[in-house]
Formats: structure tokens, sequence, C-alpha cells
């Protein structure tokens, strides 16, 4: 089948990967058929309300590319997804692999319609599934008539709640075509957060994503008697990513779809959950949840792979300490989960790094105001990847993509780090997040990570303060802990402790009652940043300003 998007494949490129084992000739459809023919009846994927077996899944996941088909899609054609976390998301990627259609979950709860009606536009979708009422401003089911102008769109699929309504009760009608055989076009694209700017659509094929789901599936023995289940939503590649492990390993997969206040360990202790993913955030929380209810564990749960941020010591040291292995790891959705720590890796590796790179994927330090330079192990610079389990480019965007490598063909990914003789990584910041007071380079991830070790604080964000003659300086934003709250220069304190050196300090203090995070759980600090400059917040001074 020919692409009709345009991506970063090459002859050469294709020719290694298969012949090196990283890429194979097999969809994530077929992946998944191939359990259906073989254990039709194993359980594969479950929410609150039913439970599938592969042979239902496949059977849903043909009805539906039935029903895609007829309503005009063809291979290459977009397909977009808002609602929460379901069993429909995974029935549809299935449907869409299928069918050589390109899948697209990205729209997510904090969207609003127009927002995603935006999004539907850049990528000239046609067709999304989508939940009625859910959104930022889901209260109306406006998405539909903001449809309506979108010559692109063929049609729509309009979803109740979960318990009553889903793509399973779709009706048989006409047979789907034969099912798509190339796993090497793009067959998923995910926008980025947009922290930074503007999300870009990252591209993907079906092998570029099983490459990182074959590695863990193998590395962390995930097979058909694991039960996985991501707190990260489908519309983060986190959450993808834990899916296709599950679909490699063959194992059962649990959609998150708890309700506000209700119990994660509970339902992690009904579903005999054995793997976990998520962001620090939720490690935070089933850590409170275990020590508010005095257990010193959660089931079969055995391992947590905990990534999208900078995680806290203690908590990866409270989940070890309650028999639960966590997996440090590092990844982007332009590279996928690619970076992790190993189940038998010694307990301060597992703390201190983001583990080494999957095979098939490799990474790389650059000098950062020559990164065409090559850094050797233990020199902090830019971190560069390159190899199979990368994107296939930015959707519609040729400079962005361009732009994003170096002269040697290295993904730049803006992140600042070091690695080890034996390829551990320990990251050390991000470039673009790096706050320059008065020539002086501050990494604000430091400062977050401290300030977290702190017990009366939940979340902290170290972002710029614009300052006339030094350029910036550092303002520490901190939400408490529910009934917990120290003074400003308690905490100056308590970093100074924790070894944070004194050029590096906070200046300005804002307390927050609620830091709002971004659907993938990092910290939305462009928010912060924008409530300052426009004058609804104003941090404090907390240190006497130098002359310096």
């Amino acid at each position: 089948m020919t692409s009709r998007l345009l991506s970063l494949l090459s002859r050469a490129s294709l020719e290694d990967y298969y012949r090196r084992g990283w890429w194979r000739d097999e969809t994530v459809y077929a992946v998944a058929r191939g359990h259906a023919k073989h254990s039709p009846d194993r359980p594969a994927l479950r929410d609150r309300h039913r439970r599938l077996t592969w042979a239902e899944l496949i059977d849903a996941a043909d009805r539906f590319a039935a029903d895609l088909a007829a309503r005009g899609l063809v291979p290459g054609h977009r397909l977009a997804l808002w609602m929460p976390d379901r069993i429909d998301s995974a029935i549809a990627l299935l449907a869409c692999s299928r069918n050589g259609f390109v899948v697209c979950p990205s729209p997510h709860r904090n969207h609003t319609v127009a927002e995603v009606a935006s999004l539907l536009d850049r990528m000239r979708a046609a067709g999304l599934v989508y939940q009625a009422g859910f959104g930022a401003d889901g209260a109306s089911d406006g998405i539909a008539q903001a449809a309506e102008g979108l010559r692109s769109l063929r049609h729509l699929w309009r979803l109740g709640d979960a318990a009553n309504s889903t793509l399973l009760d779709m009706s048989p009608g006409a047979d789907a075509p034969p099912p798509a055989t190339d796993p090497d076009c793009v067959s998923y694209i995910a926008f980025t957060s947009g922290s930074t700017g503007a999300p870009k659509g990252v591209m993907h094929s079906d092998n570029t994503l099983l490459v990182t789901a074959r590695a863990i599936s193998t590395d962390w023995r995930i097979g058909a008697d694991s039960v996985v289940c991501s707190l990260s939503p489908f519309s983060h590649n986190l959450g993808i990513g834990s899916l296709l492990t599950a679909i490699v390993g063959g194992a059962e997969y649990v959609v998150h779809d708890v309700a506000r206040g209700e119990s994660l360990v509970d339902r992690l202790v009904e579903t005999g959950t054995t793997y976990l993913v998520g962001v620090p955030t939720h490690a935070i929380d089933l850590l409170a949840e275990l020590k508010r209810r005095g257990l010193a564990g959660v089931g079969r749960l055995g391992a947590f792979r905990v990534s999208g941020a900078a995680v806290p010591c203690h908590v990866l040291s409270g989940l070890m300490a309650r028999g639960i292995v966590p997996q440090s790891g590092y990844g982007m959705t332009e590279t996928n989960g690619h970076q992790y720590t190993m189940p038998h890796d010694d307990p301060e590796l597992i703390v201190a790094s983001s583990g080494k790179a999957c095979p098939g994927y490799d990474i790389a330090i650059f000098e950062e105001e020559n990164p065409t330079v090559r850094l050797p192990p233990g020199e902090v610079g830019l971190l560069a990847g390159r190899g199979a389990s990368l994107m296939l480019g930015y959707f519609d965007d040729q400079l962005a993509t361009e732009s994003s490598f170096n002269d040697d063909g290295w993904f730049m990914t803006g992140d600042m780090g070091w690695v080890d003789e034996n390829g551990y990584l320990r990251l050390t910041g991000r470039k673009k997040e790096v706050i320059i007071r008065g020539g002086h380079n501050i990494n604000p991830a430091r400062i977050e990570e401290l300030a977290m070790r702190h017990a009366c604080i939940e979340r902290a964000a170290a972002i710029p303060v614009a300052d006339d003659r030094l350029g910036e300086r550092v303002c520490l934003a901190v939400m408490f802990r529910s009934g917990e709250a120290v003074p400003a220069e308690q905490v100056l304190d308590y970093l100074a402790v924790e070894g944070l050196s004194h050029y590096d300090m906070p200046e300005f203090w804002l307390e927050l009652s609620e830091i709002p995070l971004m659907s993938n759980g990092k910290i939305e600090k462009r928010d912060i940043v924008e409530r300052i400059r426009d004058g609804r917040e104003t941090p404090v001074s907390i240190r006497a300003q130098t002359s310096d």
C-alpha cells in the first residue's frame, strides 16, 4: 500500500531495521488477531462494565472497520478520538491498523470544542469518534456543530456514556475490506502537549510504535498471565504505549476508568493488575492511599513504570518498600518510551537514572552550543537519539521536522543530561526551560524535585520572572497538601539543606491553591506564567536581590 503522507522513511532504514529484527512484517492488528486465533477465550480488555476476550475484541474491531470503510474512509484517512479512556479507544485503534487508517487519540478532557475543531481541521480528519459531554466545555454537544464546516469530515460517531453506548453495539453490516499488511505506513498521529508552543502532529507507523512495546514486554516479562493498567490516558503516548505493550505480550489490559473519589488500590487488586503505568503524580497518590489505609502492598502489583516527569526519590523508595519495582523511564511522543531501567537493576540506579535505551534505539549527548560535537560519557549536554522507534516526522510541517535533527541525523530532544559508561541516562533539565539569570543557567527541574521532597508541598513549579538587568529570576510556585502550609523562608532553608546552590535559590514566591496539570500529568507552567503576566497573580520577593 502506498502511503499518502510524507515521512522520514528511507530504503536504508527499512532494510536495516528489518534485518536486525527491530521491525517486523506485522501490523498491530495482526498481532492482536494472532492472540484471537491461538487463545480466543483468554481475557484481552476490560473496563468497569464489561470484559472482552481476544476473539470478542477482534470481532468488534472488524465490525467497526467495516463501518469505517462503508462511510467512505480509505487508507491514509485520519480518524480522531475525543473521549475518556474506554474500550472503544482500543477497538478504534485496531480497526484503523486493520484498514490502513491513521488514528489520532490526542483530543483530551482539557480541550475545548474550538480546540478540537482546530485539530480536526489541521489533520484534515475524515472521521471523529466522541463521547457527548466530554471536554472542557463538554456540557454542550458543540463539536457536532463545529464540525459541520470541515470539508474533510465524512462521519461523526457519537457515543453516550461507557456503560450504555459503545462501538460494540454496532450492527454487522457490509464485510470489511481485506486487512492491510503494511506496518510501515503512517498509522498514528499524536499532537504534542504544547507546553512550549503550538502542538505538532507526531507521525508513527505500527512498526515504530511496536519497537518499545516488544522490548518492554520482553524485558519485564509481560505475557499471557500479566494484567496491564495505565493511569495515563490514551490521549498521551504513555497510555497508548502501555496498551501496545499488553497487546504484544498477550496480556489483559485494564482501562483506567476509576471515578474521582473511588479507590485506585481496590481497583488494582480487583483486576489483578501486575504492571502499572503512570506519571509521578499517580505514584504519589497511590502511596498516599496505601499509607492512609495502612496497607503494605497492592495485590499482584509488582511493577510500576513512572515516567513523564522527574520522580522524587522518596516516591521510588516508597514503591520499593511495598514490593513494587519501579521502572524509571524516559521517552517522548516523538521517540516512544525507549529508555527504562530493568527489574534486576540496583535500587540506587533505579532512583538515580532513567535507565538505558531499548534494542533498536541509540542515544547520544552533544555540546549545547555545537550540537554536532558528541560528548563522552559523564559530560552534560543535549540529549539526542535515533533508531527504529523514532517518529516518521511532523505532520504537514517540513520545517519543524528538519529543524529537529542535527547534521548527522540525530533527533535533538531539547533535554539536557549525561550518560554513564553503561548507557544509563541521567536527566538534568530541559534546554528550553533553563532559566538564565545574568548569564547563569538555572535548572528548574532540580529546584522542583527538591521542593517536592518537602512533606508539606504537593506540587511545585520553578518559573522565570522577568528582570530588567539580569534577564530572569526564579519564582517558586507551590501548592501545599491539604491542611498544610509553611512559610517561604522555611522552604528556602529546606532547599539549602537538600543541596540547592545559593546561586540557584528562588527569589520570588507564589502560593497557589491549585497548580494545574496537563492531560499527560505534567505541570502546566504556561498557565502560571500567563497569570503572572496578566496580573492575576503577583509573586512576592523572598530573598534580598543582590547586586551581582
